[in-house]
């Protein structure tokens, strides 16, 4: 049986009705995303706040539905931070990645961003010059590259090992030296995020803790006294197991006990995850336009491909999904029954596939093809104009 929800289902059959061409569309299940941040949210330990990373699905829809549970939002680019403060003038915005420009920075200044996550001392410097010249206060946190002394187990490493992202742990003390200089930019803390796809709540757990033993230490040593500690995002989905994810709840059981080791310091813990909140939300759906052997191998083309979802071909996994059948009575109709099948696109390249040789019961011509976990790094990051083919339905379930 489909595992397809009821609503996601209704949605698809209303879609298809309105199209005459085989469907192709993202279905987004908005009363399911509201009631997975809220849940997120509320497992929180007391003094630990969520912002949605706004690059993993920067949909206004999304966005709105987020609105009401979230602390506030994550922005990556001066054009997100537009989009978002368009729309969220009043909510709470942190800025951070590499490469931010003058003007990023300075608009970052007007737009009232509540904290600039500082990446290099040249960064800094920038910033520092900028909110003298404009008489303005901003508040940062410095993103600090820890080394481990373990690699990092993750698939997706943003730090612990040398990367692009943040400074050396060597830049501090310049640092916070330039900062003495000038008196508009204050620092409030450090921002962490050294790994993507987390799925292991220990693993996680030990991390920050390294994280707040480090800042304990830095505090003592540089005679600091900060009011906040960014532990990022990077928790994952398990797209090869569904069935097997990230233990939230008991990730935050954990971090409650881990905090109260810290009770005597006045630290605000922030996460900003994308991803985990509105992955399991969003449904990519691919009519079967043709069923072909080649070979000892059998092809399903889907309509569409993965210039509108390129999440499995950037994860490099088989994705998941489920079959929507159209009961197709027709004999001449090309099906495929208790077979591996590779599940492709519609562009004129091999790399163009879904899934490779996973077994199906049955599968034919004008068959759904229902990729679960497409509500985050999917459409927004695909190649969009890539063969010109037309862009896919979008529909948003209230």
């Amino acid at each position: 049986m489909p595992e397809v929800p009821v609503s996601v289902q209704r949605a698809i059959n209303e879609l298809k009705v309105q199209n005459s061409d085989p469907l192709c569309a993202y279905v987004y299940d908005l009363p399911e995303l509201r009631n997975r941040a809220q849940n997120i949210v509320g497992c929180l330990p007391p003094g630990c706040e969520m912002f949605y990373a706004a690059k993993a699905n920067p949909a206004l829809p999304v966005l709105s539905a987020l609105a009401s549970f979230v602390h506030g939002f994550e922005v990556a680019s001066g054009g997100e931070l537009d989009w978002v403060r368009r729309h969220f003038p009043d909510t709470s915005v942190i800025f951070g990645g590499p490469g931010k420009l003058a003007s990023d920075l300075e608009k970052a200044i007007d737009q009232n961003v509540e904290l600039i996550h500082v990446e290099s001392l040249l960064e800094l410097q920038r910033l520092c010059d900028i909110a003298g010249r404009r008489q303005a206060n901003q508040d940062i946190l410095l993103r600090i590259n820890l080394e481990l002394a373990d690699t990092p187990s993750t698939r997706l490493t943003m730090g612990g090992v040398p990367t692009p992202f943040g400074m050396e742990e060597a830049c501090i003390p310049d640092a916070l030296a330039l900062l003495a200089r000038q008196g508009r930019v204050r620092l409030r803390g450090f921002h962490f995020h050294l790994m993507s796809h987390q799925l292991d709540e220990k693993r996680h757990l030990t991390l920050i803790k390294h994280y707040l033993e480090t800042v304990r230490t830095w505090e003592a040593q540089y005679g600091l006294s900060l009011t906040e500690i960014n532990v990022g995002g990077g928790i994952g989905i398990n797209y090869t197991q569904p069935d097997q994810q990230f233990d939230w709840s008991g990730f935050c059981t954990g971090l409650d006990e881990l905090l109260q080791a810290y009770v005597d310091r006045a630290w605000r813990i922030r996460f900003e995850c994308g991803r985990f909140i509105t992955a399991p939300c969003g449904y990519y759906v691919g009519e079967v336009l043709d069923v072909k052997r080649c070979g000892e191998e059998w092809f399903a083309v889907c309509r569409g491909g993965t210039h509108h979802f390129r999440t499995p071909a950037a994860q490099a996994h088989n994705h998941p999904f489920d079959i929507l059948p159209t009961n197709n009575t027709d004999a001449a109709t090309p099906c495929v029954t208790d077979h591996s099948v590779t599940l492709v696109g519609q562009l004129c390249t091999p790399k163009d596939v879904f899934a490779r040789q996973v077994h199906i019961a049955s599968l034919g011509v004008g068959d759904l093809v229902v990729f679960r976990y497409a509500g985050a790094y999917a459409w927004n990051i695909s190649h969009q104009a890539f063969l010109m083919h037309p862009h896919p339905e979008e529909y948003f379930i209230e």
